[in-house]
């Protein structure tokens, strides 16, 4: 079978990238994707790669990344607009942060007309022109799309058309309201909630969790030294506010280092703003993860009652000692207190906090089991083993 995996990368990172290897803008497709791969951000080539040691022929497009496309129409002779030097792209105007905290709760009802007034992310025309060029080139028979808003729902009809491939999309919020999904043949998510969502208005769905790579370990420089105690990787938003929350109580009383982005929406006066460390990604996050005694995670607002977001994951896959906020379902995907902690109030968190810094042994004792769940439940072979029983 071949497969062909669509996903879509933070703008942010994208400058970080490229201002980082200055050339690679103008370098060959397959050189831009192997730098993008040898990045370690985000689910990489994961997927693709796994697909490919299941005996399928895999592939990745990254359908936001203005400079691979143009790689990619170039050495196939199709008309495209230069992009802009990396860093120089146009931006949207930032919503204040007061503004975000408001209308939070209203975004799914909201997102319909951000899309229609170009405030939400889309391709342009030529974006799109060449994405179809690309997938009729690989002709897949089955497209796992991971981004239902560069991809929405309009476009998956049209690849929808492009040889009928099996279309899997991979969302972990809940989808916009009057949406046609009906292009889709499965849609998974790493909430209930959503999956709930899907099958109220007829789509096939299912629970597929995120992942680690366990080859991430071996790709990785040596582990640094362990010489951060509290550490946090991740945004700090309007879609976060329990998540600020908690992190300022922290920051309050031990020395936490955050990397990540968004401080800008808080106020002056928050203490989180003495914690930054800058943003991290890929190896440079793992590196991060691995230098913390421990590191917290906490969910983004919108999951509600269920775990599942990628830190869970990545932290405990690196072998980093995690203490992240209570769910309902956590116990479904580590055993709380031996594989890792769970808080469920700040006040809580300050508790854990004071007993596992205190505590080396059963520090180390947890991150160890917790790795070893990881590195044998949840894997991206183990993923694409349940998406393809699913196809089948």
């Amino acid at each position: 079978m071949r497969v062909l995996i669509l996903n879509a990368d933070y703008p942010r990172f994208l400058t970080w990238l490229y201002r980082r290897t200055p050339d690679l803008a103008g370098a060959a497709y397959a050189t831009q994707m192997a730098a993008r791969n040898a990045s370690l951000f985000g689910v990489a080539d994961f997927y693709s790669r796994n697909f490919a040691a299941a005996g399928h022929v895999a592939a990745d497009i990254h359908v936001n990344n203005p400079w691979m496309r143009a790689a990619w129409a170039r050495e196939h002779g199709l008309a495209f607009e230069q992009p802009p030097e990396p860093g120089n792209e146009a931006q949207r105007r930032a919503i204040p942060g007061s503004l975000q905290r408001m209308i939070a709760p209203f975004k799914p009802i909201l997102r319909p007309l951000a899309r229609k007034v170009g405030l939400s992310p889309r391709l342009d025309a030529q974006a799109e022109e060449i994405l179809l060029a690309q997938i009729e080139d690989f002709k897949p028979d089955l497209v796992l799309n991971q981004d239902v808003f560069h991809v929405d729902a309009r476009l998956a009809r049209r690849i929808k058309g492009l040889g009928r491939p099996t279309l899997i999309g991979q969302v972990g919020i809940v989808p916009s309201r009057g949406e046609d999904w009906s292009a889709y043949d499965l849609m998974i998510s790493q909430l209930l909630r959503v999956v709930e969502s899907f099958r109220g208005v007829g789509v096939r769905s299912e629970v597929v969790h995120l992942a680690f790579e366990p080859e991430i370990l071996e790709r990785l420089p040596p582990a640094p030294e362990r010489s951060i105690d509290i550490s946090f990787v991740g945004a700090v938003s309007a879609d976060h506010q329990q998540r600020v929350a908690q992190l300022e109580a922290v920051a309050r009383k031990y020395d936490l280092k955050l990397y990540g982005s968004g401080l800008q929406n808080l106020p002056a006066s928050s203490p989180l703003h003495r914690c930054y460390q800058g943003e991290v990604w890929g190896v440079e996050m793992y590196q991060a993860l691995r230098a913390s005694r421990l590191t917290l995670n906490s969910h983004i607002d919108q999951a509600g009652r269920e775990a599942g977001n990628a830190r869970l994951f990545e932290a405990t896959g690196a072998g980093t000692f995690l203490l992240t906020d209570f769910k309902d379902n956590l116990h479904t995907l580590f055993d709380i207190g031996s594989e890792v902690a769970a808080w469920h109030t700040a006040d809580d968190c300050l508790t854990l906090i004071d007993r596992y810094l205190g505590n080396e042994d059963e520090r180390c004792a947890i991150a160890a089991a917790g790795q070893a769940r990881t590195l044998s439940t949840h894997t991206f072979r183990r993923r694409i083993e349940d998406i393809l029983r699913f196809v089948s």
